[in-house]
């Protein structure tokens, strides 16, 4: 689902209070319109908040089994609750046909503009209420003057009157805000709320904004709808009526998605979010998933590191059972051998959401950063290196789709066969090339799943006896020169020989090495140790490396990162099935881990020493890693502690 809207929070006094702090429009790598969340001043924002927030509590949860916030503000005069959703239709497989259920065509005479509506909605529900709104877009990273219109300064009830209230037009994008208002129930006594929208300029902006304050009773409702200009001319009118059958939908949409799932075990919740969020970073036009929804949110406060890693979340879809997912995703890869492979047959490392392999990194100067953290970059300086950690990744994903899913066609397997022929390894560092251990396991998977895959399929393999050979080669190397015996443990390269790498825990999952193998068990014991006593585990959280210890051209410090903690409780799962004292430990492991989550169960790259969430959020690499390690985690509880898959 192409959709850029993600809550986030500055403090904990302030953690529901500012909504839409990142939304880039039209689509997830669209500049941004909304970037509080990188500068608080001139990054943009809509909000929707208490006028008096120190007297106010808020709660904030998805309702069950949805994609629709709820944050609730409490008073001791009044009670509201906001919703946020981006509406969809109610059928899960709506997206696949050409035509609109006609139900959903009564909603809206406009259902491919739909898909990009923003949708507020805040209901009063006991007492007395007054709100603060604020819309003050910056387009362009910030940087794109817009004009401001207001077409109707004050708002209110009226069964006739136009949504269309407020336009925002930027030199490439055109936005309008319409306003809805609902009296259900309301004695006829009670004044009618009136939203009366003033322009504001504020310093360093760009364009004017607007702001309202609206006094809220009991049943009175108001509904702030963002979604694009059409034109000049008066488009759609929305009604209560309407915002009523979309949010319907909505919530109908993502609990019919999510009956889908094949996952009934413990943490079901967790796991099931996991899942929800997976579709989020789905862009459905093409079936690319994203790593992340922000950007430059760095693993540091104050500093200059970051990661950005793409994830083939397709193994998570084709376990769950989102065949759909997982032949969308499919077909964007199979689209890429054909228009991407380099002239010497390499695949990149990296693409845009529509195929593209042009990224460039540029850093937003005038953008102060996530809480002072500069710099501010946009694209990815890693897409020309070379990291052959990618093809064990993609062909293990073929192997499992042509397993679980589809029989993969000839012009895959041609392309596959074209492509089995130093990197910079799946941490991206800027330093000079090592062999990492890493991308050595994963280019051993590269040959195996061909191998596998060709004996599966019966296809032709004319060069399998080099491939075999390669297989071994590589495998024997690994062993002798990724092994430290006076460590007594895996290294993170064979240049780097007293370094230890987290990344290593991925072995046992892609079938390289058995769980139970000494070497493998004394490598997740040395990590398990705190940093002083050369591992990489603090309060139950992994790092990948030892940054302190080793200059990887990136600098700065970092936290604990999310995907390598359950890629171990995911690796103690399976050693479990040869001695359960590693299951116990899994089982600790997994629980400490979730409480680490945001309020949403939410993770995102990183998590610092004090428990705060650092990196761009949510990472789907990390949720991919949660939904596994809870998938194997629970078929061995559930089996005495045997073999996960």
């Amino acid at each position: 689902m192409a959709r850029n809207y993600l809550p986030k929070s500055y403090s904990k006094q302030t953690q529901y209070m500012r909504i839409t702090d990142v939304l880039c429009r039209p689509e997830f790598d669209s500049p941004s319109v909304f970037c509080r969340l990188l500068d608080k001043d001139i990054g943009g924002h809509f909000s929707i908040a208490p006028s008096e927030p120190a007297s106010c509590t808020s709660k904030q949860q998805y309702l069950p089994s949805s994609a629709i916030l709820q944050t609730r503000y409490i008073t001791e005069d009044g009670v509201v609750n906001l919703l946020d959703f981006f509406p969809r239709p109610k059928y899960a497989n709506i997206l696949t046909t050409k035509t609109l259920q006609s139900s959903y065509r009564e909603a809206c005479s406009v259902p491919e503009e739909l898909k990009k509506w923003l949708v507020r909605r805040v209901e009063c529900i006991r007492g007395q209420f007054t709100l603060d709104v604020e819309v003050f877009p910056a387009f362009d990273y910030g940087r794109g003057p817009h004009e401001t219109t207001i077409l109707q300064q004050q708002v209110q009830a009226s069964p006739g009157i136009q949504s269309k209230t407020v336009t925002f037009h930027g030199e490439e994008e055109k936005l309008q805000l319409d306003v809805c208002i609902s009296e259900h129930g309301v004695d006829g006594l009670v004044s009618s709320p009136i939203v009366d929208f003033q322009k504001v300029q504020r310093s360093g902006m760009k364009g004017e904004g607007v702001v309202a304050r609206v006094t809220l009773q009991e049943c009175q409702s108001v509904s702030f709808i963002l979604r694009q200009d059409l034109s000049k001319h008066i488009t759609t009118n929305i009604t209560c009526d309407v915002l009523d059958s979309q949010q319907h939908d909505t919530q109908q949409f993502w609990y019919n998605w999510l009956a889908k799932s094949r996952y009934k075990g413990a943490w079901r919740e967790v796991v099931s979010r996991s899942l929800m969020i997976l579709k989020m970073l789905t862009y459905e036009p093409t079936g690319a998933i994203v790593a992340a929804p922000t950007f430059s949110i760095p693993e540091a406060i104050g500093g200059v590191r970051w990661v950005r890693d793409s994830s083939f979340t397709i193994y998570i879809f084709l376990r769950m059972g989102f065949t759909d997912e997982a032949d969308a995703y499919m077909g964007f890869i199979s689209d890429r051998f054909q228009t991407s492979l380099t002239e010497d047959g390499a695949l990149p490392i990296m693409f845009t959401i529509r195929g593209a392999t042009e990224i460039p990194e540029y850093e937003l100067g005038h953008l102060d950063g996530y809480k002072g953290s500069k710099p501010v970059r946009i694209g990815n300086g890693a897409t020309s290196h070379r990291q052959f950690d990618i093809y064990g990744e993609l062909m293990d994903g073929i192997y499992l789709y042509n397993k679980y899913g589809k029989p993969v066609s000839w012009d895959t397997w041609v392309s596959v066969r074209k492509m089995l022929e130093p990197d910079m390894s799946i941490w991206e560092v800027r330093n000079n090339k090592q062999h990492f251990v890493y991308s050595k396991i994963m280019l051993w998977v590269a040959f195996d799943r061909g191998l596998r895959l060709a004996d599966k399929r019966c296809l032709p393999c004319p060069n399998r006896v080099k491939w075999l050979q390669a297989r071994d080669l590589i495998y024997e190397e690994i062993m002798e020169k990724g092994y430290n015996l006076e460590l007594q443990s895996f290294i993170q390269s064979y240049e780097n020989r007293t370094m230890i790498d987290s990344s290593i825990l991925i072995a046992p999952l892609v079938f390289f090495i058995t769980p139970n193998d000494p070497r493998f068990l004394n490598t997740v014991e040395r990590i398990l140790l705190p940093p002083e006593k050369g591992g990489l585990t603090v309060t139950g959280l992994v790092n990948r490396y030892n940054s302190e210890l080793l200059d990887d051209g990136v600098g700065g410090k970092e936290g604990a990162f999310s995907m390598c903690t359950f890629w171990l409780v995911e690796a103690l799962t399976r050693a479990g099935a040869y001695d359960r004292k590693y299951l116990l430990r899994a089982v600790n492991l997994f629980e400490n881990m979730l409480g680490f989550s945001n309020h949403h169960s939410m993770f995102s790259e990183e998590i610092s020493h004090t428990g705060e969430q650092l990196g761009n959020t949510p990472q789907a690499f990390s949720h991919l890693a949660l939904i596994s390690a809870a998938f194997n985690l629970d078929r061995a509880k559930n089996a005495g502690g045997s073999r996960a898959v």
